[in-house]
């Protein structure tokens, strides 16, 4: 059970991401794909990319106040190359207002090269907030 992130995510704890680094607006996380996380052409899934960018570039928007959660708003993926082996991605927050963060992040393959770039807007909710109310955030 991955504790690590400042919440249990079954889906990251499924998937096996580990974080590496968390802290002052940036954060590192490093995964190996399973077989059954492999697309048609042999390569990591393109939606297993995604969720990789997503919980990279929300730690990165938590690094700043940990005891916060965040909800992803809107993200956008440029696929550049097919992801292989063991991939690292890094996370970064561009800026910040009390109630959003807007983030960039990188998704590197065992060789260090860059496979996907994402931006993302995040919510900030208080992490006490019930399941049924973050289906209500508003976004303003």
């Amino acid at each position: 059970m991955q504790e690590s992130f400042g919440a249990y995510i079954p889906f990251v704890d499924h998937l096996g991401f580990e974080l590496v680094f968390f802290d002052e607006g940036q954060s590192e996380l490093r995964y190996t794909p399973e077989p059954e996380h492999m697309n048609s052409f042999n390569v990591t899934h393109g939606g297993a990319v995604m969720s990789l960018l997503d919980v990279t570039l929300a730690t990165a928007a938590r690094s700043v106040d940990k005891g916060m959660g965040v909800v992803t708003i809107e993200m956008k993926t440029s696929f550049m190359q097919p992801a292989t082996g063991t991939l690292t991605a890094k996370g970064r927050l561009m800026h910040r207002t009390g109630s959003m963060a807007f983030t960039e992040g990188t998704l590197y393959d065992a060789a260090g090269h860059a496979c996907a770039h994402a931006t993302a807007t995040f919510k900030y909710v208080k992490r006490d907030a019930a399941a049924s109310e973050l289906h209500e955030v508003a976004t303003d």
